[in-house]
């Protein structure tokens, strides 16, 4: 599509500038002017990027915005609800698998009716997994009491998160505002848009905020009770109060766009409505696919052909009367919905559009229904002309020949079909009897017998070379090192994770085992059904006929922060003590997404969400340790290792079958390298590791039955060196050793002797 910069630059009567940016830097844009209390947030792309550029913004003193790294989404959706009812101005961004994760929150914030804006860069929702824009997970937004305001590309992206928190705080409404934009279409795609060149200009046409009009909950002369239990007569009065917001949200957002019209020059009628007037033929579709449609109308119509488009800019509430007079005197209309409602003859805008027409008694335009762009798949000017043809045909025929259908899929050929390229790895390769593990009856310890590592490398791989891991990654040459350990078969699952994402596209899998995927938020929980029903299936005789040679030991892998989201569910395995291993792959941060912070970063260090600059020294916290929260759950065996103690490692995963196998749960947790985001050279990861373990920054040691063993001192052996001497060596914490931020690497370096001191404590006293 030409760009004509006329067309492009809009005149009003408030100074503007232009900029060139994506969707995500608009919204965090809009958000700073705004200036808003508080964002609670988690990161899931596409949306990720909202929270990074303004913290990166926060660095540089640009505004005010308290940014919350939360747990999880459902975290991210509390604080925000909480902060809301405390009577701020409250942000969020989201996408995917994290809006239904924050999904049960939904409900309760609009039905409470505290306002707040959240941004949904739409995604398709697993699964399997893809990580590209569809509307499947928008769809789910439809009944939660939101209204949802469209975005078709950037600039719009700005604009409508400008009128949001406008339209949210309307004494009429008084609800929360989703604006959704299309995942990486419009999300990362760079357009020409134009700002309000002030703050005070936003502040001014938004309106001062004034929580008095309502009630919160920092009222101490005017306590509230917040959500109370409801009977059914006043619930349906709550809820019909609820609805009745809902419908005066459309009249508002109608007032407020002419109000926005008339300051900036651009306007967002309820609907996008091109070349209506006398199309005889229309194709209705949402968001960035709506621009593409203009040209394919532009094309029909110089073919003589009366063709027109419509595009919403709000879906909640539904236009269901101005759609249906668009449609009114029309032949045909080709819907297009990126989402499908499985088992529904048509997505939700579908059956929303034939549900208006009907009410309105619009009884003589025909409808066609196509699914399409479904995990990002992309939509161009031939697939509208293929919607056109659709709608063209039912008005030249008088009817529909299919109405509903699937567009831009592909029949699937059996000859194509994926074939086995590597045959299951041999029971005896698996199990070399190189590594035993006994119990000392006398003792009651484990004795290990554990051979150089040398000769263990005749056992196979358990991952095929091939994956798409970045180079230096220490993800597989620890997770290799801690198989090695693993005598037999295993069943693995993997949360999200760079380990899982570069190992599994489809169709083909680096994994030589059987493999699960579930969510960061699940996977311990889905593992402990795997276990449950493999033991259950044993005892009732019902595995007899697969020729199981052993007991497979059940692992999950976990990392990229996984450990912070799936915490909860983790725990809750370990307290029901499930024969499984749970491993973490430490890498310091979400990796996988970008680099933003988890709970695993340490105090100091620098990610895309703990920025550093002349406002803001790194993360503000300091790093969870996991494996002591994992140990006061009093499962059998904890442990820590890493490539840098390679037999060490190995005794470690040796007791950690036995334990999975005999006793219960077992926790373990391996420091990784993750040199692209460490900002350090590939080549000094095992120094990296080192220098962390002989810096006593990550500690090596176990917790067998309760009692607490170092199995690697460095001051015993001479090689303890300053916590310094690593973060030197690292992009990331370069800035710690410099003068200004001498007291947060003094902080560090007292937090990391302390728990130092508290593990030999414990090393030394087995009732600690």
């Amino acid at each position: 599509m030409a760009i004509e910069i006329n067309k492009e630059v809009s005149q009003g009567t408030v100074e503007q500038r232009m900029v060139y940016e994506s969707g995500n830097e608009m919204a965090a844009y809009a958000a700073h002017q705004i200036n808003y209390h508080v964002m609670g947030y988690f990161p899931i792309s596409p949306s990720t990027e909202v929270a990074q550029f303004l913290d990166l913004m926060k660095a540089n003193g640009q505004h005010d915005i308290k940014l919350i790294p939360a747990d999880g989404e459902h975290g991210s959706a509390g604080i925000c609800y909480g902060a809301s009812a405390a009577g701020g101005r409250v942000f969020n961004a989201t996408s995917s698998n994290g809006y239904l994760y924050m999904l049960e929150q939904m409900p309760v914030q609009s039905g409470t009716r505290f306002p707040m804006v959240m941004n949904l860069v739409c995604r398709s929702v697993s699964g399997p997994l893809d990580i590209h824009g569809d509307h499947s997970d928008l769809y789910y937004a439809l009944n939660t009491g939101w209204p949802i305001l469209m975005c078709r590309d950037p600039q719009a992206v700005y604009d409508m998160n400008i009128m949001a928190i406008k339209l949210a705080e309307d004494p009429e409404v008084r609800l929360p505002v989703l604006v959704a934009s299309d995942g990486y279409f419009t999300s990362h795609q760079k357009r020409r848009v134009q700002t309000f060149a002030h703050r005070a200009d936003v502040h001014a046409f938004v309106g001062e905020h004034s929580p008095e009009g309502f009630k919160h909950v920092l009222d101490r002369n005017n306590p509230v009770t917040v959500g109370p239990y409801m009977n059914e007569p006043d619930y349906i009065n709550n809820c019909y109060q609820q609805s009745q917001a809902m419908y005066r949200a459309g009249k508002v957002f109608d007032r407020i766009r002419q109000e926005y019209a008339a300051l900036t020059g651009r306007d967002y009628p309820i609907l996008d409505l091109y070349r209506m007037d006398d199309a005889e033929v229309a194709v209705f579709l949402m968001n960035s696919s709506s621009e593409i449609i203009k040209d394919v109308v532009d094309q029909l119509r110089a073919k003589g052909i009366k063709a027109g488009s419509i595009a919403p800019n709000i879906i909640r509430p539904f236009p269901a009367a101005e759609i249906a007079e668009a449609l009114r005197g029309v032949k045909a209309v080709t819907i297009g919905d990126r989402a499908d409602s499985y088992g529904g003859h048509g997505g939700n805008m579908t059956n929303e559009i034939k549900a208006a027409l009907f009410t309105a008694d619009v009884k003589d335009t025909l409808v066609i229904s196509r699914i399409y762009g479904l995990g990002g798949k992309d939509f161009y000017a031939e697939d509208g002309h293929h919607l056109f043809e659709l709608a063209i045909e039912a008005a030249a025929s008088g009817k529909v020949a299919v109405p509903f259908d699937y567009w831009g899929h592909t029949p699937g050929d059996p000859d194509k079909a994926p074939k086995r390229v590597l045959e299951p790895l041999a029971y005896e390769d698996l199990k070399t009897g190189l590594i035993t593990v006994d119990r000392d009856e006398a003792t009651g310890k484990l004795k290990v017998k554990v051979p150089p590592v040398r000769q263990l490398t005749k056992k196979p791989k358990r991952l095929a070379p091939g994956h798409g891991a970045c180079p230096g990654c220490g993800i597989f040459s620890g997770l290799e090192l801690f198989f090695k350990g693993i005598e037999g078969d295993i069943v693995a699952l993997y949360q999200t994770g760079c380990a899982m994402v570069v190992t599994t596209g489809f169709p083909y899998s680096s994994h030589k085992a059987t493999y699960i995927h579930n969510l960061f938020q699940n996977g311990a929980a889905t593992l402990s059904g795997v276990v449950e029903m493999f033991w259950e299936r044993k005892r009732r005789g019902e595995l007899d006929q697969y020729d199981l040679k052993d007991d497979f030991t059940f692992v999950m892998i976990t990392g990229d922060g996984g450990m912070d989201i799936g915490m909860g569910p983790a725990i809750g395995s370990a307290l029901r003590n499930h024969k499984m291993i749970i491993l973490e792959y430490d890498n310091e941060g979400y990796m996988n997404t970008g680099a933003q912070l988890s709970y695993s970063t340490p105090l100091g260090h620098r990610t895309s969400t703990s920025n550093v600059g002349k406002h803001q020294g790194g993360k503000l916290f300091h790093h969870k340790d996991t494996a002591q929260i994992m140990a006061a759950t009093n499962i059998p065996y904890v442990f820590t290792g890493s490539e840098s103690l390679p037999q060490d490692l190995l005794r470690k995963a040796a007791k950690a079958q036995y334990y999975a196998q005999n006793v219960g749960l077992v926790y373990g947790k391996i420091l990784i390298t993750c040199p692209l985001n460490w900002l350090s050279e590939e080549k000094i990861g095992q120094e990296l590791i080192d220098e962390a373990v002989n810096s006593c920054f990550f500690p090596l040691y176990e917790v067998e039955e309760g009692v607490t063993t170092i199995t690697y001192n460095p001051e015993d052996k001479g090689k303890r060196i300053p916590l310094g001497d690593w973060l030197k060596n690292m992009g990331k914490t370069k800035h710690m050793t410099r003068p200004e931020y001498a007291p947060a690497l003094k902080s560090f370096e007292d937090e990391v002797e302390r728990r130092w001191q508290r593990l030999k404590a414990k090393h030394e006293n087995e009732y600690l």
